[in-house]
């Protein structure tokens, strides 16, 4: 199965579950970030882990420890204003990369929530960007 076909099957159940979805993803507290394309234009909604944060959500481009950073880093730089699905909710957001010591706080919080985390960091040279995503009123 494609990673394409895989985050459609995960989007379609987070929908009907009131985002709750079993799998690789049970349990976690899962996303969906749509995104636009910074070349193509076009709209894409990826499935994601998330940490809360005062309000905030806060994803991680880790592409699981890959050389370099996922596409919808480089989207959400482009184009920051978007929205997310948490559960049954659509929200306005806008996205900033975390640096210095927030984002090593937040780095921290995630593995220490998610131990994983922590060897996506060991397998890659990049530093893994940290994403906030804060909704706008």
């Amino acid at each position: 199965m494609s990673m394409a076909d895989f985050n459609t099957q995960v989007i379609a159940e987070f929908r009907e579950n009131g985002g709750r979805v079993g799998g690789a993803f049970e349990g976690a507290p899962l996303i969906l970030v749509h995104h636009v394309g910074a070349r193509s234009g076009q709209e894409r909604v990826t499935p994601l882990v998330y940490l809360a944060d005062d309000g905030r959500y806060v994803i991680f481009a880790s592409k699981a420890g890959a050389p370099d950073h996922p596409a919808w880093y480089h989207n959400l730089k482009a184009n920051p204003e978007t929205r997310v699905e948490v559960g049954d909710q659509t929200l306005q957001v806008v996205a900033e990369e975390a640096t210095g010591a927030e984002r090593d706080r937040l780095y921290s919080a995630q593995v220490q929530a998610m131990p994983q985390f922590g060897e996506y960091e060991e397998k890659t040279d990049r530093t893994i960007p940290v994403i906030v995503l804060t909704p706008r009123d």
